[in-house]
């Protein structure tokens, strides 16, 4: 007996030595200034503690359709052409409001069978295919292929938003959908309190695109109109310049609408500087886009390209040779160059988003936070050990040793894990002390009915435990598959309250069953037979 205590008593001791160390590591000094960094360094805090910016996002995925199209277009246009089929135009006639529909018009009226068996072959199982009279064809893209753009475009842009926060250096950033299907996301950024510069990274697009000129600059968008004849052909634009030449200031540019290099064609961008010392982005295409723009390049010498930055022209200049892989943007002031570099690093976004709610938390708020949950944490802890010592007698200090421990453990798993402790996760660490005590006056009450009954000591301990074992279980169970629902469908604040109860009601089953046990089985090694226990 006394070697099975010996061995369980070690083991309590190892859990409090491992967890202990999960809470401070090993502190730089022995002052109390050492014991506090290393506390705030293994115990992350979260926005609502620490301070820092909430948002809420709006992810405009109908554009992220509408990429998918304008891609789908110069597929058609080239496929077309390989196989010897001619068209007049391939545009989308509501690029705005119907992103999913594409128009082909003026292919050859003696080969229908042709244009379809391409049109299905090659489009058919994400369009929609149809046909009319005048031998226009029209492709909807399938419901279910929509959806799944959208869902993607969500989900990559959170993957983007989430490395362009790691860029920044901040620490456990939480980037979650929100309202499930409203695609929807929300940014919460411990730390930060630089909305503006968030804003300018988060939200930027960096919709980087190369396009064919058809001519330009022109003075105004009516002298770029008049330049085509006066009506805009569906596969052309026009876009105003919006660069760092004054002499452009102003001016528009008729572009060719789809894009030769776009988004997702970039591997690499660094900011640097050119010949003059002036502020410029060097870039670096992917293997198979390089390739395509060398084609592209190489059969269009002597025509002009230019450098479209979210819908505004920021160069354009004539091809004097063939260009694989690397470019230079220039006519970037510093902190767009800078900018434009992570935001083509980190990936352009599939879509643009808007910010639907915004929310900067003060560091002194973050401070009145942590004093008032540590001192409600510390009250309630306070009350309840006292509770016990007056209600319990001497049974009431192996209740507090168990509590104190249980505290201990959970500390040190959020050490462990690195995972954010937030106000409500200081709510639910109090409701786990409640659980544990509830869990110990369950078996002190069972252990004083067999004592009543006239049980010796040993007897009633072991029938208190027996008897309480299952109801524990029974309660810890169904509450901790409560918080590990609001874990997996919670966000943010919620998520940090079910992590908090859910881990501390597992550590509560060890602390007050198998650690109040050993303490009690302890007292009674030593008392004399027949000797009384003090439970109250």
């Amino acid at each position: 007996m006394r070697k099975n205590l010996t061995g369980k008593t070690i083991l309590i001791f190892a859990v409090l030595l491992v967890f202990f160390y999960g809470i401070f590591g090993i502190p730089k000094g022995i002052g109390p200034d050492a014991w506090k960094a290393a506390l705030a360094k293994n115990i992350r805090l979260g926005l609502d503690l620490k301070g820092g910016i909430r948002l809420v996002l709006q992810v405009k995925v109908e554009e992220a359709v509408g990429a998918v199209t304008d891609n789908d277009i110069g597929g058609i246009q080239s496929d077309l052409q390989q196989n010897g089929l001619s068209a007049q135009h391939v545009f989308k006639p509501n690029a705005k409001d119907q992103p999913a529909v594409i128009e082909i018009q003026g292919t050859p009226p003696n080969r229908v069978g042709d244009v379809r068996n391409l049109l299905d072959t090659r489009y058919g199982e994400r369009y929609t295919v149809s046909s009319d009279s005048d031998n226009n064809w029209t492709l909807t893209m399938k419901a279910s292929e929509v959806q799944e753009t959208e869902q993607h475009a969500l989900q990559n842009s959170i993957d983007t938003i989430n490395t362009r926060v790691d860029a920044l250096g901040v620490v456990q950033p939480t980037i979650v959908p929100y309202n499930v299907g409203s695609n929807q996301i929300m940014v919460e950024l411990p730390g930060v309190d630089d909305l503006s510069r968030v804003r300018e990274i988060i939200q930027s697009t960096a919709r980087l695109e190369i396009h064919l000129v058809i001519g330009g600059p022109y003075p105004s968008q009516q002298a770029a109109l008049q330049s085509v004849g006066g009506t805009l052909p569906p596969e052309d634009e026009i876009l105003p310049y919006g660069g760092t030449e004054e002499d452009l200031a102003g001016q528009y540019y008729v572009l060719q609408q789809h894009a030769v290099v776009q988004g997702n064609d970039f591997r690499d961008a660094s900011p640097s500087v050119d010949e003059n010392g002036r502020p410029d982005a060097t870039f670096i295409l992917t293997s198979d886009a390089g390739n395509r723009f060398y084609q592209f390049t190489s059969t269009n010498i002597g025509k002009a390209l230019a450098v479209v930055l979210d819908n505004e022209v920021q160069e354009a200049a004539n091809i004097q040779q063939a260009i694989r892989d690397q470019g230079r943007i220039t006519g970037l002031g510093k902190d767009k160059a800078e900018n434009l570099s992570l935001m083509l690093r980190t990936g352009a976004l599939p879509a643009s988003i808007s910010f639907l709610q915004e929310e900067v938390v003060g560091p002194s708020l973050g401070a009145d936070s942590i004093r008032a949950g540590v001192m409600a944490a510390a009250v309630g802890m306070l009350a309840v050990l006292i509770f016990m010592l007056v209600y319990y007698h001497g049974a009431g200090i192996n209740a507090d040793l168990a509590l104190i421990l249980n505290l201990v453990i959970l500390l040190g798993f959020m050490g462990f894990s690195q995972e954010v402790l937030t106000l409500p996760g200081i709510a639910g660490l109090i409701l786990t002390i409640g659980m544990g005590v509830d869990s110990n006056v369950l078996i002190f009450e069972r252990i004083r009915e067999e004592l009543r009954a006239g049980k010796a000591p040993g007897a009633a301990v072991d029938q208190g435990f027996a008897h309480a074992w299952t109801t524990i279980l029974d309660t810890h169970v169904t509450t901790i598959v409560s918080a590990l629902i609001l874990l997996i469908f919670g966000t943010g604040p919620i998520r940090g309250f079910a992590v908090t109860l859910s881990f501390g009601l597992a550590a509560n089953l060890f602390t007050s069953v198998f650690v109040s046990r050993v303490i009690f089985d302890s007292i009674l090694q030593h008392k004399q037979r027949g000797e009384a226990l003090s439970i109250g």
